[in-house]
């Protein structure tokens, strides 16, 4: 079960968003204020990791994620819930992730397999970006299905595992090289497993709507 849906239906974790909530509610500070926090800490992150200062970026990384369960715990709290602040945050998640893996392009990350790193890299991309169009896809093309989670790799376990890359370079940056090539692999066996489902849905969508017209 992916990490966000561990989240959801945790009562300790929820407790703890909504205690964060009650917390930084009292500061008055509007939810996209901290989305943009959150961005804030990313861009810190990068850069600090494109300076091989891998454990004080992994702390931002942590940071930004932290500021990022702020957001929606303080609009929660605050009854600011909003379509529009929903939407700013799933932007802002995208620009987030996008933050972590750019370093990935301007490290000395020496070769441990076929491809060359910078290859890995942008596949780790390339399987973040299609896991999380992947859903976006199948509303903006109406299919009439389900909103498309899942996956071996959402967004939260693709940043854990960055993170941890991150982490272990500052010992061995060999062991960030191995811990992209499985984000890679990962991402994209996610990417598969999302359109897999929406093919699968969609077309037994199909066959209920063809029933149903059968019957009139």
């Amino acid at each position: 079960m992916a990490l966000f849906e561990l989240s959801r239906r945790s009562r300790v974790l929820t407790d703890i968003r909504a205690t964060i909530g009650a917390l930084f509610g009292r500061l008055n500070i509007p939810p996209d204020l901290w989305t943009f926090i959150t961005l804030i800490a990313a861009v810190i992150a990068a850069y600090l990791i494109i300076l091989e200062q891998f454990i004080l970026g992994a702390l931002f990384i942590a940071v930004s994620g932290f500021f990022d369960v702020v957001d929606g715990a303080v609009a929660r709290h605050t009854g600011r819930v909003t379509k529009m602040g929903a939407y700013l945050d799933t932007i802002a998640d995208r620009y987030a992730e996008f933050l972590y893996l750019l370093p990935l392009f301007f490290l000395p990350l020496p070769a441990v397999a076929v491809l060359p790193p910078n290859v890995w890299a942008a596949l780790c991309l390339f399987g973040a970006m299609t896991t999380t169009y992947a859903k976006a896809a199948a509303k903006e093309k109406e299919l009439g299905i389900e909103e498309i989670r899942g996956g071996i790799l959402e967004r939260a376990e693709r940043v854990s595992l960055l993170f941890v890359g991150f982490l272990s370079a500052s010992v061995d940056i060999t062991y960030l090289s191995y811990v992209i090539i499985i984000l890679a692999v990962l991402a994209n066996i996610s990417a598969l497993q999302r359109i897999n489902k929406t093919l699968s849905l969609a077309a037994k969508t199909v066959k209920k709507d063809e029933k149903r017209g059968g019957k009139r």
